[in-house]
């Protein structure tokens, strides 16, 4: 029997309040990580995030309005559009603070590679779902024929990123690749040579450095290897490549349980700020700083019930594109907020990769508020069923 509900009864209010949640903190941290440090108005960057909102509600009910089925008819277009703008930012991209990463129109720059992870997402999405809606061999044979395509889409944007360079975000593209791949239903023994691969790859790298470094040094610059020698000694480096981490570290462990109060850390509120990049990437550490361990854990608890929401919608969704879908965004921000807290209190190298609906930037704010729409779609077209489930 099916349960019929409209489709402002199937919003999912609870994803929308911890959003909105969300949206506030992000605010309060914006305002306190920037007032004043970098502008003579103190308003200035929060003025903007809130004026970069307006545009992402567009994006986000937009997103929920078009059947997300109709996303199959878009995927191809919108992957092809992706790698036409990344290769425009390879050749005509505007350069900020040593990479390429931006195009700019009317004065305003965004940033591509933000909204190739949803178009990545997408693609994969009806991908696998050509390849599942009617089963398949479940043989070693087939499992290599799945990963071959979803690495075949995934390697372009990946490589294309990664050249810009931004290390960060070509690590979120993988991360949407390694969701997928788990998603699609691949058995535990080419699971396990994906592993494998890594790590082996990880350890040739290693031994390349030891023994061949100007081999290695090529595929590993030098830029990159600063972070990793900052986050491996951060303390012997302090003065240099390491100097981001141990004042984060310094601010988040000042503010112990209840931090030290709202515009009040010693690490976020001097001039110049100690840590730089407080209201972008290192904003986690104004909310460890001023709200304490408790602040931080409500902030992830809030993120926690937000993918818990989403993992239930992806499971409960009757139809497989639907399911990979959800599936590919959580992927795509559960990496991102790990390696930002991660790298924020020095488990994880620094990669620049923002903190998703917390930091400020146009850009990244309006993909994730996309990137939600989409979410927020599938739930409200899914058909639930008292006693079964239908494959649609």
């Amino acid at each position: 029997m099916e349960e019929r509900k409209s489709g402002l009864q199937q919003i999912d209010y609870t994803l929308l309040f911890l959003f909105f949640l969300l949206m506030c903190i992000s605010l309060m941290a914006i305002y306190s990580g920037s007032g004043g440090q970098y502008t003579a108005d103190p308003m200035q960057f929060v003025k903007r995030q809130v004026i970069w909102i307006v545009p992402g509600l567009f994006l986000m009910v937009a997103a929920m309005v078009l059947d997300y089925d109709m996303f199959k008819n878009f995927s191809i277009p919108l992957y092809i559009l992706g790698i036409l703008l990344l290769l425009w930012v390879e050749f005509f991209g505007v350069v900020f603070n040593g990479s390429q990463r931006w195009i700019q129109i009317a004065g305003q720059r965004f940033q591509p590679s933000e909204f190739v992870k949803v178009f990545v997402v997408i693609a994969l999405a009806h991908l696998l779902y050509k390849i599942t809606k009617d089963g398949r061999e479940k043989s070693f044979k087939s499992d290599c024929i799945v990963v071959a395509k979803v690495v075949a889409v995934g390697l372009p944007p990946f490589f294309l990123i990664l050249k810009q360079p931004d290390l960060g975000t070509a690590l979120v593209i993988g991360s949407i690749m390694a969701t997928m791949i788990l998603m699609s239903g691949v058995g535990w023994r080419m699971l396990s040579l994906l592993v494998v691969s890594v790590i082996s790859g990880i350890g040739f790298l290693v031994w390349l450095h030891n023994n061949y470094f100007a081999i290695f040094n090529k595929i590993i610059k030098n830029h990159q290897m600063e972070r990793i020698y900052g986050w491996l000694y951060p303390n012997e480096n302090a003065g240099s490549y390491g100097y981001q981490l141990v004042e984060a570290l310094k601010g988040i462990g000042a503010g112990g349980l209840y931090g030290s109060g709202f515009m009040q850390g010693v690490q976020s509120q001097s001039e110049p700020a100690r840590v730089p990049e407080l209201h972008t990437d290192f904003i986690f550490t104004v909310i460890g700083e001023e709200f304490g361990f408790l602040g931080a854990t409500i902030l992830i608890v809030i993120y926690f019930l937000m993918f818990y929401r989403m993992i239930v919608i992806a499971f409960s969704c009757n139809n497989l594109f639907g399911t990979y879908l959800v599936s590919g965004i959580v992927g795509l921000l559960v990496f991102q907020i790990f390696q930002n807290i991660a790298m924020t209190i020095g488990l994880m190298p620094i990669t620049g990769l923002a903190l998703p609906f917390i930091s400020y930037g146009g850009s990244a704010l309006m993909t994730n508020m996309l990137a939600l729409g989409i979410v927020l779609n599938v739930n409200m077209r899914t058909r639930h069923y008292m006693f079964q489930t239908e494959e649609l």
